[in-house]
């Protein structure tokens, strides 16, 4: 879902505005929200140099952006209504990034208690590159017939994809 989570920020916090026009900062929040997730990319590739799935990270946790999304609604409920409308927006931004992630890339949606990984269309890895697997896969590409969608969604594990099961 290399060019999705922008553009899905974007439509949410053009939605969120229309909503609730005159709040400030709507657009700013969705668009932020819908990224920051990957910005586990940073200690992905310079800290712990590739050797873990970065949706493994707790920044790929659905269950750790709801639980952070509630504490965050609350207080903004107590300090200042104003500010609920952005803050609902990122939180909501940062939700759809996971759900755009497990379209073609595992996702733990119940971790910390489950590690079963979801995804509905697996995208082989094809190339020594993996930002070419899924430019050339079935996100941009028609279908070709080694690139078949599944049966429906897959559950794994992220460790039993990368053959440490």
């Amino acid at each position: 879902m290399l060019i999705a989570h922008l553009p899905a920020g974007y439509i949410l916090g053009t939605l969120a505005q229309n909503r609730w026009p005159g709040r400030s900062g709507i657009m700013a929040a969705a668009m932020l929200g819908s990224v920051v997730p990957d910005l586990d990319m940073v200690y992905f590739h310079f800290v712990d140099g590739g050797r873990t799935h970065h949706h493994a990270y707790v920044t790929h946790w659905p269950l750790f952006w709801a639980a952070v999304g509630l504490v965050a609604l609350s207080v903004a409920k107590w300090r200042d209504p104003r500010y609920l409308a952005p803050v609902g927006a990122f939180f909501a931004a940062a939700m759809i990034h996971m759900i755009l992630d497990s379209v073609a890339s595992p996702i733990m949606w119940l971790m910390p208690f489950d590690r079963r990984a979801l995804e509905l269309v697996t995208v082989p890895a094809m190339y020594r590159n993996w930002v070419m697997s899924f430019m050339l896969a079935l996100d941009f590409c028609p279908r070709t017939p080694d690139m078949r969608l599944g049966a429906g969604p897959r559950i794994s594990t992220i460790a039993a994809r990368r053959g440490h099961a």
